[in-house]
């Protein structure tokens, strides 16, 4: 039996299996279960993945929160639309909005120092990408997205929307500074 000619007969599932299609089923088979174990042993024990929480939330408690987080955190303003710049506490819950086309508040952090971010949206569906971090979390309205993080580098980060959400997606970037 060849790919070009049909079997002789039409009960195919009990023709005889070649050696050779028994070897590499064999080897996908084996190299798809240490795949399968490996995702969660990297997930626990590699450090590399985040562990994120997720609950329902009405966009106007959230907003209610991100308002008092900045109020009682901002440093400064910047760019001509004035986005707030809130440096909190080590420990504290951070807030950020993603809503068209733009993320708010910005957020100055500290190096070494824990936090709990949380993200939703506000309208659409976005995609929170901080780069050069390669860290991705998808953020729909209603849910409320919570990362432990701990930044290890000092620098400007840069907060991008990865998920198309409309005509002004490509101007849907942000700033995060670590100190």
């Amino acid at each position: 039996m060849t790919a070009i000619h049909p079997p002789a007969q039409r009960v195919w599932w009990k023709q005889p299996i070649h050696r050779d299609e028994i070897l590499w089923i064999s080897i996908a088979f084996t190299w798809c279960m240490i795949m399968f174990f490996m995702m969660p042993y990297w997930h626990v024990y590699g450090s590399q993945n985040l562990s994120n929480e997720t609950y329902r939330v009405k966009p106007e408690m959230y907003m209610r929160a991100a308002q008092e987080m900045v109020d009682k955190y901002t440093v400064r303003t910047e760019t001509d639309e004035k986005i707030p710049v809130v440096a909190p506490p080590a420990g504290a819950d951070v807030y950020l909005v993603a809503r068209l086309w733009s993320w708010w508040p910005i957020l100055e952090l500290e190096k070494g120092k824990t936090y709990r971010l949380h993200l939703t949206a506000m309208d659409y569906q976005h995609g929170f990408s901080l780069q050069p971090e390669n860290i991705n979390v998808q953020v729909l309205p209603g849910y409320q997205h919570v990362l432990t993080i701990t930044p290890n580098r000092s620098g400007t980060y840069a907060i991008v929307c990865n998920e198309f959400c409309g005509i002004g997606h490509h101007k849907m970037v942000s700033k995060l500074y670590v100190k």
